[in-house]
């Protein structure tokens, strides 16, 4: 007889073999993924890696962060209890649900409908209130707005302008850019008129659809 799995369990050994040893300090932090269950986000086929140190398969081709990288971006967002924040990719819904729990609302967009819908299901079971989520090409979105803090979900060969333009002062971008697999996750700030660039990590995760490298050919 298989025992069932304790996930809580599993989910505290996420937090201090993986994401604390990766330089992910921020109380905050850890005490969203703490608290979130991944599983409730996690394909069936994947429950039992809900918490491993790997990206994870959803439908239509994309993927779900490793623990580690997700753990990074929301410390680097300095995310605080007033924040408005937009998140660009909802993909399964997981990082959403950590962001709206330390933040006081948050925007979240997918290309998908299928994953948008998912997602507002997976946390209406979870109680989660202060999300709204729209299905939206990302590079085209205008929110009509602006936020104290913006998440990309997916990689982008060169950072559009726009990213920067949805930031209100002293606002934070988390950005993965560059050409795979040598990509760079950075936080971008605005200093005077220009959007400053801070590298922490490299990492290699899909492309935002429209965002991937212009192909070259060569004669």
């Amino acid at each position: 007889m298989t025992m069932p799995t304790d996930y809580s369990a599993v989910r505290n050994t996420m937090v201090e073999q993986q994401v604390r040893p990766w330089e992910v300090l921020d109380p905050r932090v850890l005490e969203a993924v703490s608290a979130v269950p991944r599983e409730r986000f996690v394909p069936d086929a994947y429950k039992t890696l809900a918490y491993a140190d790997l990206p994870l398969p959803l439908a239509h081709g994309e993927t779900m962060m490793k623990p580690v990288v997700e753990g990074r971006l929301l410390q680097a967002l300095e995310l605080q209890a007033q924040d408005e924040v937009l998140e660009i990719g909802t993909g399964s819904g997981y990082l959403t649900a950590c962001l709206a729990r330390m933040a006081r609302e948050v925007v979240s967009i997918d290309l998908l409908e299928a994953f948008t819908s998912a997602a507002r299901t997976r946390l209406d079971a979870l109680g989660v209130g202060n999300v709204r989520l729209e299905t939206a090409d990302a590079l085209a979105y205008e929110p009509g707005r602006k936020f104290d803090a913006v998440a990309v979900t997916g990689a982008v060969a060169t950072i559009p302008a726009a990213f920067g333009q949805w930031l209100k002062p002293g606002g934070r971008l988390f950005v993965v850019h560059g050409a795979s697999p040598a990509q760079t996750a950075s936080v971008a700030t605005w200093r005077g008129d220009r959007l400053h660039l801070e590298g922490l990590f490299e990492t290699d995760i899909p492309y935002l659809r429209g965002a991937e490298p212009v192909p070259r050919f060569r004669l």
